[in-house]
């Protein structure tokens, strides 16, 4: 078994603008899940708005990562980080500015409903710059073994984003709905200033393409592993956050404002358990991605599998927490991955490929989730801890048969 050794392209990159970048980014999207149910309460639409525009964000930026990942090689990262902050700031000021007007009816069901669903999938596709193009300008500018724990720290902020995102929004938004969504817009601005004054130009990776050298196929065998992976963590990932509230409430016998109470102390466990998984990441280089793959899923498996089994809320909120912290270590390291198996050229392509595999998970996940939720609430719980599983003996048997090879005389 071969693999290639990429040389990054310049050896020094402050990674806490970039860091920063994520946070607000995410800490914006976040905050569109946090609201999104009171808003669509508060217009009196039907709750499959609220879905539908989750959805059409997340097929948008499935299907356009990739090809945002290979702008990034071919204009470089910095102008397409601007333009995607840019155009995910507008976007969101419009949804602002169309949200207002509906809920002081201005405007009516049917244009808050096309505002809502049009607005989001905007965001998403636009967003979908960002993940993949911040991955690729950590590869240009690290070594293979240094990998890792730079993609941890852009996950670290990324996850504390997640935490902060939806609690701001939602304090925010028992003030006022409209202006939790202007403050959110208010984010991706912060984002585009922090990238214009201290992201610094670098040429294009693809200034660094060999002649005669091809386009990376969509089903480039060197990603395979890697797409997997995060095909697998999102959809995981995706499926606990929709059912949770569900199953807290079905579990317990809680009314809805107190299930939907518990479903936020188990996001928040998420969140903080998955920064604290990345700092191990941060700190033990010398543990291969494929190794903390294997580590990462056997635990995030035990805690899935005891979520099927939990009969109280500290119990839930324990095996979140485990869940959470399996995959705080398994998501740097598939990033890693990936941008170890290509060339400097192909790195935003690799990252583009990577965060579609992620966005379809995030679009699939939760419709196979709850369609196995209504045959039994612990069914989907422990269909993921078998796939986890299934996961780790994968990487592991991959690991064991590159020992052999590189063994071999």
């Amino acid at each position: 078994m071969t693999t290639t050794v990429p040389t990054p392209a310049t050896a020094s990159l402050s990674i806490g603008p970039l860091a920063f970048a994520a946070l607000t980014g995410t800490m914006a999207m976040m905050a569109f899940v946090a609201v999104v149910g009171p808003l669509v309460r508060q217009l009196s639409l039907p709750e499959w708005v609220a879905g539908l525009s989750v959805t059409a964000g997340g097929v948008l930026w499935m299907l356009l990562a990739r090809w945002w990942g290979g702008v990034g090689d071919q204009c470089g990262r910095k102008p397409v980080l601007l333009v995607g902050f840019a155009a995910f700031a507008l976007v969101y000021g419009a949804l602002a500015l169309g949200m207002h007007g509906a809920l002081h009816h201005h405007i009516g069901a049917l244009g808050a409903t096309v505002i809502l669903v049009a607005a989001r999938a905007l965001i998403g596709a636009f967003y979908a710059a960002v993940p993949p193009t911040a991955a690729a300008l950590i590869a240009d500018h690290t070594l293979p073994a240094e990998r890792p724990s730079a993609m941890a720290k852009l996950g670290s902020a990324n996850a504390l984003g997640m935490v902060l995102g939806p609690a701001a929004a939602g304090w925010l938004a028992g003030i006022d709905l409209a202006w939790s969504l202007y403050a959110a817009a208010a984010l991706p601005v912060l984002a585009l200033t922090v990238v214009w004054l201290w992201l610094p130009n670098t040429p294009p990776a693809a200034s660094q393409r060999p002649p005669g050298a091809q386009p990376m196929p969509l089903l480039d065998a060197r990603l395979r592993p890697a797409v997997l992976t995060g095909f697998a963590a999102m959809g995981a990932v995706a499926i606990a956050q929709v059912l949770v509230g569900f199953l807290a409430i079905d579990r317990f016998k809680l009314p809805v404002d107190q299930g939907a109470r518990v479903a936020g102390l188990a996001l928040t466990c998420v969140g903080c358990t998955l920064m604290v998984a990345q700092q191990f990441v941060m700190r033990l280089k010398t543990v291969s991605p494929p190794q903390w793959i294997t580590v990462g899923a056997a635990i995030a498996g035990i805690g899935f599998a005891g979520v099927a089994a939990a009969q109280s809320q500290a119990m839930l909120l324990a095996c979140y927490a485990v869940m959470a912290f399996g995959m705080g270590l398994i998501f740097p390291n598939f990033q890693a991955m990936a941008a170890n198996a290509v060339q400097p050229h192909e790195q935003g392509a690799a990252a583009g490929t990577l965060s579609a595999a992620q966005g379809f998970g995030m679009v699939l996940g939760p419709i196979v989730g709850t369609l196995l939720y209504t045959q039994s609430p612990a069914l989907p719980y422990l269909l993921v801890a078998a796939g986890l599983w299934a996961l780790a003996l994968f990487t592991f048997w991959r690991l064991q048969a590159a020992d052999r090879a590189t063994q071999a005389p």
